[in-house]
């Protein structure tokens, strides 16, 4: 459908760049409110002696659909909106016949950039019905309909003037005031009956309002987030405001989220629910909210009804809805926010179990690695570390740098294999059982030998008690050690792989060569003899040492490390520092596939510093 257009005559305002945020629909409705309030007060000359005049009914109405289309483009398409309002004066009655009445029209616009997105929120996938937002543009409008021009998608809607009490010089706000709606649903603007259409929207866009409410809450897994989306959901649709108690763990209340359809009003109407947090348990929902004695009606919120958030018989919280008036909700109104109650706190639940589940897995990981890495004298360190599980600080992979004495460092990085809290265990039992034998003097090849040993003897024991081979645990491991000798620049390097991409030795030249040769991986064979290779790391020099989520990052049927892919991606790096290095070993390693990486990814620097040259005096 196109916009309609008129031949008669018109006046075209607008609102151009509205930001996608929470305060877009607050800014849309100040913008529609104040002009209709201003044209509705001293009507443009074009208008004629027996136009209608515009009724307080039809800017509530305006100023409600122009918020509910405005939200629902923050939220499906977060681009920056446009708000077009159009007035359309027809010609006055015919002074002879006293036919063809006058008309008054407004026409709103709501506009978004968003080029790919289809008519999300207009039509239920489920239903094949209009969205709640355009059922009510459909059920509140003369006509309304949904245009595409290259990247622009417009919803407009069309409201005429009907024979009715004009706003009155008394029923309008002050000028101060103009800019922002004082009413909800359930109340018009400018004054008449309380609570007209709320039950009507109910029955008419109820279930979808509900679905979509289900849509937004759906894998939301901050509390905060939760709160903060169901209090815009429900104002100003249902409310003028919107106040949500969380419980705690001691038992109290705790103000997550306050929400009004005047910004300006929220302060006031937190400071005044905070005075008095409720005490009991609302069992029954829409119980009016008992104001303390000293905030009287509470001028800054007015009446409210209170609603249970209960989540698998447990207390999660109390949700508030309230108007400057006198809050009145018809049964079928009542049942849907207690619908929405429902699922918000359903998803405060679940967020709250995401959230303890979070904090207890992070605190087991940060026991799996080293808070820091020892600083060696004379060489500098770097280590990149990407866990490839969503939300782990720690994945398969491990590493570690610590000091044996005044002259002796230890230096490992590890993968186990697998991704699973399972693997993690092991990251963390290998760690510590290297830091073991090497605090009791065994030396690189020593080290490789009783941890294979230890990782046999466990592999055999799952395999005998779960009988399947998913029970086995392998371990990779390039383990090293560096001794400096105190005057002298660089550092003695002896390393040992075990199954493990061997680490690689770059020269100052740009020369590389690999500075191990490939072994057994631990736990297969307890009999395995492991051999060490000793070189020295001069100033200047640098060792690079990766897991195979660097070598083996793919890109179709190659792998980065094919055709010794990682020592060009070394020697491209010459000349850096360690850090800088291991950056560039990482940035390499996301570059060279188009997807996301499958695997941990771990790098680890030991690069000799040169000898500074002291100023001579």
């Amino acid at each position: 459908m196109a916009a309609l257009s008129s031949p008669y005559a018109t006046e075209t305002v607008s609102r151009k760049g509205l930001p996608a945020n929470q305060l877009a629909a607050s800014g849309a409705r100040k913008f529609v409110r104040a002009l209709l309030t201003e044209r509705a007060a001293a009507p443009p000359a074009t208008a004629g002696p027996g136009a209608p005049a515009i009724s307080s009914e039809l800017i509530y109405t305006a100023v409600l659909l122009t918020s509910e289309l405005v939200t629902n483009a923050v939220m499906y398409a977060g681009t920056d909106i446009d708000v077009t309002c159009r007035l359309e004066h027809g010609p006055p009655p015919d002074p002879g016949t006293g036919s063809g009445p006058a008309t008054v029209g407004v026409v709103l616009e709501v506009s978004d950039r968003h080029p790919a997105r289809g008519v999300r929120g207009g039509v239920d996938a489920r239903t094949g019905e209009p969205g709640y937002g355009l059922q009510l543009v459909s059920a509140l409008s003369e006509a309304w309909g949904v245009t595409y021009r290259r990247s622009v998608k417009t919803v407009w809607f069309r409201l005429e003037a009907t024979e009715g009490e004009p706003v009155s010089p008394s029923q309008l706000p002050a000028a101060e005031d103009r800019a922002e709606p004082q009413a909800g649903p359930g109340r018009p603007v400018a004054g008449g009956p309380p609570a007209a259409h709320a039950a009507e929207w109910a029955d008419r866009g109820g279930p979808s309002f509900l679905a979509e409410t289900s849509e937004l809450l759906a894998g939301q897994l901050d509390q905060d987030m939760v709160t903060a989306l169901a209090a815009q959901l429900l104002v100003p649709r249902l409310a003028d405001w919107c106040a949500i108690w969380l419980s705690t763990e001691g038992g109290g209340r705790q103000l997550s989220r306050v929400w009004h359809v005047d910004e300006r009003r929220i302060a006031p109407l937190r400071a005044d629910l905070e005075r008095d947090p409720p005490r009991e348990m609302f069992r029954t929902g829409g119980t009016p909210w008992p104001w303390p004695e000293h905030a009287g009606a509470s001028p800054a919120g007015g009446s409210a009804l209170a609603f249970p958030l209960t989540a698998r018989d447990t207390d999660q919280g109390v949700l508030l809805l309230g108007r400057a008036g006198q809050l009145r909700m018809t049964d079928t109104v009542v049942r849907m926010v207690e619908d929405v109650a429902r699922r918000v706190a359903q998803a405060v639940h679940t967020a709250r179990q995401y959230t303890r589940q979070t904090t207890i897995s992070l605190a087991l990981q940060r026991r799996q690695l080293p808070a820091s890495l020892a600083s060696i004298k004379g060489v500098d360190t770097a280590i990149v570390y990407e866990p490839h599980g969503e939300g782990q600080t720690v994945g398969g992979d491990f590493y570690d740098v610590f000091p044996m004495g005044v002259r002796r460092w230890c230096f490992l990085l590890g993968d186990v294999q697998g991704k699973d809290p399972e693997a993690m265990s092991v990251t963390g039992l290998a760690r510590h059982l290297v830091r073991l034998l090497a605090r009791e003097g065994h030396g690189v090849e020593s080290v490789l030998g009783r941890l294979n040993l230890a990782m046999a003897e466990e592999t055999a024991e799952a395999l005998e008690m779960g009988g399947e081979q998913a029970g086995a645990r392998f371990l990779s491991l390039l383990y090293g050690e560096l001794e400096v000798d105190p005057g002298v620049p660089g550092a003695r390097c002896t390393v040992a792989s075990a199954g493990h991409p061997p680490p690689l030795h770059m020269f100052v030249d740009g020369t590389v060569e690999p500075a191990s040769e490939p072994q057994m991986l631990l736990g297969i064979d307890e009999g395995t003899e492991y051999q060490a290779s000793s070189f020295d790391l001069r100033p200047g020099e640098t060792l690079l040492c990766v897991t195979d989520g660097v070598t083996e990052r793919r890109c179709g049927n190659w792998q980065l490390d094919d055709n010794d892919g990682l020592i060009e991606v070394l020697r491209d790096g010459l000349g850096l520092g360690a850090k800088a290095l291991a950056e560039h070993v990482r940035r390499a390693a996301h570059d060279f596939g188009t997807g996301p990486v499958e695997d941990d990814l771990s790098v680890l620097v030991l690069q000799a510093l040169l000898p500074t040259v002291e100023p001579r005096a």
